[in-house]
């Protein structure tokens, strides 16, 4: 596949790069989409709740009634979980949700997601820039320049650029990633992919092996 290189004024450069075929050109393997954005996701859970037992209750341990008779479910001290305020039965524990996934598995998946971006025409090359200083208005002027503002943007450049990167952050349909941290969620999740030249050769240097 082969895509015109255009500059941040929306203007042809008059080169043209070729789309790597073993990346952008492969047959989507919709399963191991599933399991990489579902590690992703999973990876983002925090894990941190958690409920009280009946043992970690400050309260007396009399117990309240006798165990028969009583005419209701027979329970002991005022932590029991069958009263307001007593402990909780199996409530939820602190706990990691991550998982392993297998290299290939993602390098697969990234692929995939890209192949998906390539047959959808969502793909922008663009020649390199950078920013003198850090605006918004800058980035927004190449997304009405591209013809692309108003739809979820996702910006891969080469390596860690501040001025580009604080020039999106305040853009709720814009993200900034660097190309050696490619994921499948966040390809799918933008609506178009704008990447520079530079970036189009790293992501065949990572995936292209």
């Amino acid at each position: 596949m082969e895509l015109s290189v255009l500059n941040i004024k929306g203007q042809e450069t008059g080169r043209k790069v070729t789309l790597n075929d073993a990346i952008f050109a492969i047959e989507p393997n919709d399963h191991v989409i599933y399991l990489d954005v579902k590690q992703y996701m999973a990876n983002q859970r925090q894990g941190n709740a958690k409920s009280k037992e009946r043992s970690e209750i400050s309260g007396s341990t009399r117990k309240l009634g006798r165990q028969k008779g009583g005419g209701g479910a027979r329970h002991g001290d005022i932590n029991s979980p069958l009263l307001r305020g007593g402990g909780r039965v199996f409530g939820p524990k602190p706990r990691d949700y991550s998982f392993k996934l297998n290299k290939k598995v993602k390098e697969l998946a990234r692929k995939s997601a890209l192949s998906y971006k390539a047959q959808e025409n969502a793909i922008v090359v663009l020649e390199d820039f950078n920013f003198e200083a850090p605006k918004t208005k800058d980035f927004v002027a190449i997304a009405k320049n591209l013809k692309v503002d108003g739809k979820k943007l996702l910006l891969l450049m080469p390596s860690a650029n501040k001025n580009v990167y604080l020039s999106a952050r305040n853009l709720q349909r814009a993200e900034v990633l660097e190309a050696d941290k490619l994921n499948t969620y966040k390809v799918l999740n933008a609506d178009v992919l704008l990447i520079t030249e530079q970036s189009l050769q790293a992501i065949d240097n990572i995936l292209g092996k």
